[in-house]
């Protein structure tokens, strides 16, 4: 966003006109509503930012929910912005840590601010960019005990916090910064914060292991299913005892975690059974696989595969379960046969261990019939397998 969309932007007839926008998912009504708001005589530039913004808010639901719709954005902002559920866990642990000043350094649009300030911390939202800090303070307007500073890290006075959060920004426009030292701030200044003030690191969840401290705790997120961050936690901010954690944000809106001093020990591989689990993507990403297969008294079918499993169904919040039904050598005649057989023409693909295009395998099977099924393509041992199974 330049400086130019921002001012047309933070005026309040364009504020009431993206107020006043209809609700709608679809592309073909923004793109309609350019023509409409053009015959009543609103400028281009003016809806250039509105449209914008109401594209925005639609995408932005999936990690706010309906606040989206009184938030503001920038592209890149949303892009890196914590999901609102998140971010109210991040709050928590500041909570429960007794922490009442917090920083957060490079706050973007202020996703995490949010939910610090709702819990009535004192919040200095510290962001470089000048348009992102404005959108940053529009959307912190409501909490009395926030405050947006434009300004570089190197600038700001810390004295006057507890405690830190930091979402180092890894892109420079369109392009991903890879090196840790291109980040802002680079890991290094960021992890030298965190050894003077409790802190919390976000990070992206396949960040290389071999840069975690071994003083921090290191906390996998995933949430609905998908791994979203890992955070650095340091201080009052990590807890005794514990080095990894995964961290599982179910769908229904629960909340489950799995925690252990370290990498766990892995099981002995074993053959399969009757169930077969998944481990969620934090769980993986923690190395906390052989914990979960150990409460599950199951064991890994491949010492290379993250699946497991039993003779015995034990439900976990931590891996998906499946009930195998059939097991065939992981040749398409053989499979296709088999599908045909049975009547199943809607086919979910999931693979791990063997290289192949999921789609371009279906469509070489040609399902037909009204059954559904799930088919697993894996090792199991030294076997290439085709797994028929239905999720339980």
């Amino acid at each position: 966003m330049d400086a130019a969309e921002l001012r047309e932007l933070l005026t309040s007839e364009a504020l009431r006109l993206l107020d006043a926008l209809p609700e709608s998912d679809s592309p073909t009504d923004a793109v309609a509503l350019v023509s409409v708001l053009r015959k009543e005589g609103h400028s281009a530039a003016r809806v250039a930012a509105v449209l914008t913004q109401y594209r925005l808010r639609r995408k932005a639901r999936a990690k706010f929910g309906p606040f989206a719709d009184r938030m503001l954005f920038t592209e890149a902002g949303l892009e890196q912005a914590s999901r609102l559920r998140v971010a109210a866990q991040h709050a928590g642990r500041f909570a429960r840590a007794g922490l009442t000043r917090v920083a957060d350094l490079g706050c973007g649009v202020g996703g995490d601010a949010l939910a610090l300030s709702s819990l009535d911390f004192t919040v200095t939202a510290v962001e470089r960019d000048p348009a992102t800090a404005a959108v940053a303070g529009y959307n912190l307007a409501p909490f009395p005990n926030a405050s947006v500073v434009n300004a570089d890290l190197a600038d700001v006075d810390l004295t006057d916090v507890d405690a830190l959060w930091l979402d180092p920004a890894r892109r420079s426009g369109a392009r991903k910064l890879s090196r840790p030292d291109d980040w802002s701030p680079s890991l290094d200044v960021a992890l030298d914060l965190s050894r003077r003030l409790p802190t919390g690191i976000k990070l992206a969840p396949a960040m290389d292991r071999g840069l975690i401290p071994d003083s921090h705790e290191a906390q996998w997120v995933s949430d609905g299913g998908d791994v979203v961050e890992v955070v650095l936690w340091s201080g009052a901010l990590a807890r005794n005892g514990i080095r990894r954690a995964a961290l599982v944000l179910a769908a229904d809106g629960s909340a489950h975690e799995l925690t252990a001093e370290a990498d766990s020990a892995d099981e002995e591989t074993g053959p399969l059974g009757e169930y077969l689990y998944e481990p969620d993507g934090a769980v993986i990403r923690a190395r906390l696989i052989g914990d979960l297969a150990r409460s599950l008294d199951a064991r890994p079918v491949h010492p290379t595969i993250a699946y497991l499993s039993n003779d015995r169904l034990t439900p976990t919040p931590f891996a998906a379960a499946f009930r195998v039904r059939e097991r065939w050598p992981l040749k398409k005649a053989v499979i296709a046969r088999g599908l045909a057989e049975r009547g199943i023409g809607t086919v979910e693909i999931k693979k791990r261990g063997v290289d192949i295009d999921p789609a371009e395998f279906r469509k070489a099977l040609k399902p037909k019939g009204d059954a559904s099924a799930t088919l697993i393509l894996t090792r199991v041992g030294a076997e290439r397998v085709a797994l028929l199974v239905d999720r339980v």
